[in-house]
């Protein structure tokens, strides 16, 4: 994956790229971990990841649909989500839970069965995941809509029809799907519908996220980012 990086994507830079090695590197600053490097990829799909090799620089990838899709602080929030996964080790604790599953598979009998349960176990926690990691695009954005626009343009958003998109509108639609799913139906097909996502439902993501901003948690990490 880095030899294709290196040879399919162009490396952001000082020289290259500045505007966006710069929203890279404050949004380091503010969440205090190195500036990784970054790759911007010709793609259609919009997307982001992060990956980190034992022994090498981590790097983070991101779709050019993606920067024509955000604004320039949604871009850094994407980033700085992004940030949060290597802040957080998370490539780490994923690759344990990985050989865990594996080796409980090998086990005769009931391995399957405890593979399984490690596997839901592994994707709720691949979902907190995301949940911490919006929290760090948040402290960076340090405004919920920023985070918030960004889920709703992945839900169904375009560069032509940005202009008319509405954030209160999405977490109205996300306060609906919690009604919805509040009866005893609706809470087991919610968990149907999410068990086996790697990623919460982008309403969910919204809805949690505009709920953190609003907590004396966020307002004291807050303080912190902003007086480093």
């Amino acid at each position: 994956m880095l030899l294709e990086n290196i040879g399919t994507s162009l490396l952001v830079t000082e020289n290259q790229l500045s505007d966006l090695h710069q929203l890279l590197v404050e949004a380091a600053k503010v969440l205090n971990i190195q500036v990784p490097d970054l790759y911007v990829r010709q793609n259609p799909v919009p997307n982001a990841y992060t990956l980190a090799i034992s022994g090498r620089k981590p790097f983070i990838v991101v779709h050019t649909s993606l920067v024509e899709l955000l604004t320039r602080r949604e871009l850094q929030a994407v980033l700085a989500h992004e940030l949060g996964h290597l802040k957080c080790d998370h490539g780490v604790w994923l690759t344990f839970a990985n050989i865990l599953t594996l080796g409980a598979y090998s086990i005769p009998g009931l391995g399957g069965l405890i593979a399984q349960s490690l596997e839901e176990q592994l994707f709720r926690w691949l979902r907190a995941a995301e949940l911490t990691c919006d929290r760090a695009a948040l402290l960076v954005a340090q405004d919920p809509k920023v985070v918030v626009s960004v889920l709703m343009k992945l839900t169904g958003g375009c560069p032509s029809l940005s202009d008319q998109l509405n954030v209160d509108a999405f977490l109205e639609q996300a306060r609906s799907y919690d009604k919805a799913s509040s009866s005893p139906i609706g809470w087991y097909i919610r968990n149907a519908q999410t068990r086996q996502l790697s990623h919460p439902l982008p309403v969910l993501r919204a809805r949690e996220i505009d709920d953190w901003s609003r907590s004396q948690e966020f307002k004291f990490l807050l303080k912190r980012a902003v007086s480093t």
